[in-house]
């Protein structure tokens, strides 16, 4: 999927989180190691920043285990 920059400043403009962020974590995420730790918590981190939400250690190493162990849904219908 293509965005233009039309779309990227509607997203700024709702969440203040600029294009360059938003590509940076995308990249993260498509050439991270999804099953590295290290990388795992910091996805968390920034997108903990991004939203302004504080993330416990507790929550982080739950989610982080949750995913290690393989237990998240493959596709988003199965999340609901």
């Amino acid at each position: 999927m293509n965005f233009d920059d039309k779309f990227f400043s509607k997203v700024e403009k709702k969440t203040k989180v600029n294009k360059d962020t938003i590509l940076s974590l995308a990249s993260k995420l498509q050439q991270g190691n999804l099953t590295d730790e290290t990388s795992l918590r910091e996805v968390i981190s920034t997108l903990s920043s991004l939203t302004g939400k504080d993330v416990p250690k507790e929550k982080e190493d739950k989610i982080i285990d949750t995913i290690l162990k393989g237990k998240v849904p493959k596709s988003v219908d199965k999340m609901f």
